[in-house]
Order: C-alpha cells, then sequence, then structure tokens
C-alpha cells in the first residue's frame, strides 16, 4: 500500500514540474527581455550582412577606379612624345649656341631678311656647297690621292654652308634645322667612312641630310600639297 502512494506521488510531481517548465518557458518568451534580446541578435545579423554588402561594393567601386587610371595611364603615353622632342630641341640649341658660330655683338642681327647682307650669306652658303661637291668629286684641283682639297669639300657643307645660313636672321624652324645640322653632319662624316671611303659619298649624304632637314622642319612636302 506505501508503494502505491509513494508512485502516485511521484507521478503527480513529475506532472506538476513539467507544468512549470511549461508556464517558465511561456513567460520567458513573452517577456519583454527576450524579445529585446531576439530584436538585438536579428539586428546584429541585418547589420553583418549589410557590411558584408557594403564591402563587396567598395570593392567593386575601387575596381572601377583603378580600370580609368590605367586607361589614362596607357592613353597619357602619347604624349611623352612632344615632351622628348621639345627636350631634344633644348638640348641642341644650347649645344649650337655653345659651338656654333655667332654673332660678336650684342645687337641686332643686320642681315634681315630683304639686306643685301642676307643674300650674301645666302648666296655664299649655297656657293661653297656647290664648291665642296665639286672638290669632293675631284673635279677641281683633281689627284689620285686623298688631298686636303678633297677633304675640304667633303666638311664644307658643315664648314662654310651651315654657318652662313646661320649668321642671317632667319625663322625660328630654320634656325631649328641649322642647329640639328650643325650637330647630326659631324655623325655622318665620321660614321660612312667607316663603311665606304669616298668623299663623294659623304659630300653627298650630307647634301641628302640637309635638304631632308629643311624639308621635315620648313614642312615642304604639307607646302606642295
Amino acid at each position: 500500500m506505501s508503494s502505491l502512494v509513494s508512485l502516485s506521488s511521484a507521478g503527480l510531481c513529475k506532472c506538476q514540474l513539467l507544468k512549470f517548465q511549461q508556464l517558465v518557458a511561456s513567460t520567458v518568451k513573452t517577456s519583454p527581455w527576450y524579445r529585446s534580446k531576439g530584436l538585438k541578435l536579428r539586428l546584429r545579423a541585418s547589420t553583418n550582412e549589410m557590411d558584408t554588402q557594403t564591402v563587396e561594393e567598395s570593392k567593386e567601386k575601387l575596381k572601377l577606379e583603378e580600370e580609368p587610371t590605367e586607361t589614362s595611364n596607357i592613353s597619357s603615353d602619347p604624349s611623352a612624345s612632344p615632351k622628348l622632342e621639345k627636350d631634344l630641341k633644348k638640348v641642341v640649341q644650347k649645344t649650337a649656341a655653345t659651338f656654333a658660330p655667332r654673332a660678336s655683338t650684342a645687337t641686332k642681327n643686320p642681315a634681315v631678311p630683304g639686306t643685301v647682307l642676307y643674300t650674301v650669306f645666302e648666296i655664299q652658303g649655297y656657293v661653297s656647297m656647290l664648291l665642296g661637291g665639286a672638290l669632293s668629286y675631284n673635279l677641281i684641283f683633281p689627284s689620285s690621292e686623298p688631298d686636303i682639297w678633297r677633304l675640304m669639300g667633303m666638311w664644307s657643307i658643315w664648314m662654310f654652308t651651315i654657318p652662313s645660313l646661320r649668321a642671317r636672321d632667319c625663322s625660328k624652324n630654320e634656325k631649328e634645322a641649322l642647329n640639328y645640322l650643325f650637330l647630326l653632319i659631324p655623325l655622318v662624316n665620321v660614321i660612312i667612312p667607316f663603311f665606304i671611303k669616298s668623299f663623294s659619298v659623304v659630300w653627298s649624304a650630307d647634301t641628302v641630310a640637309f635638304f631632308g632637314m629643311y624639308a621635315w622642319k620648313l614642312g615642304w612636302p604639307q607646302r606642295s600639297e
């Protein structure tokens, strides 16, 4: 009899414990603390998702910003050629002004276009070119051996033609052409004899370089078009 009473009392205790647990769970879920905590967890999850989205968007923006910079760097490369040409002009002008013949006084150049002096310098320059060609081709003072006359004919454009033309008050483009030729022709006269030992060939190369430089700087092909 006592065992039945104890079993029945144990069953009642278990039932009461289950009811108490259910009651506590329902009160906890309905409590404002539980709701606020759940809301906080949801907010944290949503903020984490938003953070990941913003990080991905910022990465995409950085990629988009880096692509135009790369294209701009590629497009800016052609602008280096005018800068290089400008620097080369400065170096050539400075070198030619240092070593090429120049006026002994600081006054204005009297050999302006239309004056007798301008014409004299121009005629002197082209006549010296023709005489140099005749000497280098062994037409004047002919000899079977290399001599000083043929050597002078080979260097006539650099020694007489360019200084005579530079002595005039010429245009800016013509002055640049003469400055380039003052530095280019010595290189031609030194390099060619290593391959072809001929005074006439060197003078011919100087003449081609002379008129080619004039055509480039003065724009002769554009004028003909």
